[in-house]
């Protein structure tokens, strides 16, 4: 009778075992490989859905169903935007965390919805960095000190004076609670040594400042571009380091007194975590040559921002980089909400 011997670790048995073991580990891989290429080139086969964190009439709203359109035809699928605001974007924004990732659900991320946010709500349902792929930057733009026609102050300077003479006394609007906008208006009365009262709206802000019912605003140049020019607003400061050529007249915060004032906002496309590499690089390939469009960069620059493009790597940098310049802005402007 033949003895059989095993010895442990050190059998032919186990090294088949063991060799069985890797082969079938490699030849998962390998299908799991085949899966997602096959996916990513037949990606995609069914209409996509693009979450807004905001209202509409607004530029993210205005810009979103842009890209939208020309991402719709460059990826051959309807893109369908969904408005979903409130929380200062953060509504919006945990819906897209919470998609299927799948590719068929993206998410216009804007700073309100991934910067200030997680700074003034403690109790997000997402986490700004770790919830989402980046998938590309759309823009970039500064915001403009905008006042009423009927405020008397001509220039930036004029309106510190009239504002410290009459403390408290002077609103001025915000779209809303743990907003840029809200934040750009605490930090500029720090920064002042001004006392004004936050007014947040959830919708048209830029009425109430058409109405004088709020006497200043901190927003960007598109939605009161064609007011500026009928005389019913007017543009004190930008507060970024270069005039913007649409109204070349108007001084930076630097030029007109207040060197340390300087408000930029972001937006970009994003997609749940998780959601595949391949189908990550498909949609910025597109989006690149989307943003590079002259119908898009008219679009965005008749907005006051600047149609720009990434690689998902950059985009998710800015974001990590985005929420701590933000948070310490929040801080030092003692944001709070009302």
């Amino acid at each position: 009778m033949k003895r059989i011997a095993i010895a442990a670790g050190d059998s032919r048995g186990e090294r088949s075992h063991k060799r069985i073991g890797a082969i079938t580990v490699v030849a998962s891989f390998f299908m799991a490989f085949a899966g997602a290429t096959v996916f990513a080139q037949s990606y995609p086969t069914k209409p996509i859905r693009l979450i807004v964190p905001s209202g509409g009439g607004g530029a993210p709203d205005i810009l979103g169903r842009l890209v939208a359109a020309k991402l719709s035809d460059g990826l051959g699928q309807q893109i369908i935007v969904e408005n979903r605001p409130g929380a200062g974007g953060s509504i919006g924004m945990e819906a897209v965390a919470k998609s299927t990732a799948d590719g068929y659900t993206l998410g216009l991320a804007t700073t309100s919805a991934l910067s200030v946010a997680p700074t003034l709500f403690p109790n997000l349902g997402y986490d700004p960095v770790r919830s989402f792929e980046a998938v590309s930057q759309l823009t970039s733009g500064n915001f403009v000190i905008f006042v009423n026609s009927s405020v008397p102050a001509n220039t930036l300077r004029e309106l510190i004076d009239l504002a410290k003479s009459k403390p408290g006394q002077l609103n001025y609007a915000s779209v809303g609670n743990g907003t840029p906008h809200h934040i750009a208006g605490e930090a500029f009365k720090l920064a002042a040594g001004v006392n004004m009262v936050h007014v947040p709206y959830k919708a048209q802000a830029h009425l109430g400042l058409l109405s004088n019912d709020v006497q200043v605003m901190f927003e960007g140049l598109g939605p009161f571009l064609s007011h500026i020019r009928s005389g019913k607003i007017r543009a004190l400061a930008v507060a970024g380091p270069e005039r913007f050529g649409q109204i070349p007249d108007v001084p930076t915060t630097a030029e007109a007194g207040l060197p340390d004032y300087e408000i930029t906002a972001n937006m970009g496309l994003v997609a749940p975590r998780e959601t595949p590499p391949d189908v990550i690089r498909r949609v910025n390939e597109v989006l690149v040559k989307v943003m590079a469009t002259n119908e898009v960069k008219e679009a965005f620059f008749n907005q006051g921002l600047r149609a720009i493009s990434s690689s998902p790597e950059q985009y998710a940098a800015l974001i990590r980089d985005d929420v701590v310049r933000w948070a310490r802005a929040s801080k030092a402007a003692k944001a709070k909400i009302d």
